[in-house]
């Protein structure tokens, strides 16, 4: 919808009243697409517990300058990763429990605000976040918030699928069930070359 628009709107007549600097109109630009895209979460077609998480502090969200999206703390707040949920939904499970405590759905918010197995990093997390109640909409606004509350949230992901993906392997490892078994990494053309 953008693309192009600071071209166009450099090669039209010179003459205009409203002459704005290529920086202010790359600003409003911005402005423009992010505006856009916040009245897009109003009706998301996926992550509808992230979206309506993040949906309060959007701004605050999109001007944050502490802390980064690992590729752990992105799992938990995507739920795709060790949950039973996710596994069973792309083949690798047959359910989608819980391996940890038996519960019968083993998701992102089931790891991250009830399991049992992660108790003490959830106590950790809560001390050092400060919210009494865990929500996702309470982690996320902690996040942004507080540079220390961001680091808190990503050491517990991180500690955490951490420990999930070590029994996931041991799991794979010991299962007789195709399904549970990793696939064998594809060789490649160069492999099969003799030296």
């Amino acid at each position: 919808m953008y693309k192009g628009s600071n071209y166009a709107w450099r090669s039209q007549d010179e003459t205009q009243s409203n002459e704005l600097s290529l920086r202010e109109r790359r600003e409003e630009l911005r402005m423009a697409a992010l505006t856009d895209g916040f009245y897009s979460l109003q009706s998301p077609t996926a992550g509808h517990e992230l979206i309506a998480a993040i949906r309060p502090v959007f701004w605050d969200w999109l001007e944050w300058r502490h802390g980064a999206l690992t590729y752990r703390l992105t799992q938990v707040l995507t739920g795709h990763g060790c949950f039973g949920k996710y596994l069973c939904r792309i083949g690798r499970e047959l359910t989608e429990e819980c391996h940890h405590c038996e519960a019968p759905e083993d998701d992102a918010m089931h790891t991250l605000l009830v399991c049992p197995a992660w108790a003490n990093n959830r106590r950790d997390l809560v001390a050092k976040i400060g919210e009494p109640a865990l929500s996702l909409t309470d982690v996320i606004s902690a996040m942004v918030r507080s540079e220390c509350a961001w680091q808190a949230v990503a050491d517990y992901c991180e500690n955490t699928m951490a420990t999930k993906e070590a029994a996931e392997r041991v799991r794979e490892s010991s299962s007789d069930i195709p399904s549970r078994r990793r696939r064998p990494r594809r060789q490649r053309q160069n492999d099969l070359r003799p030296p």
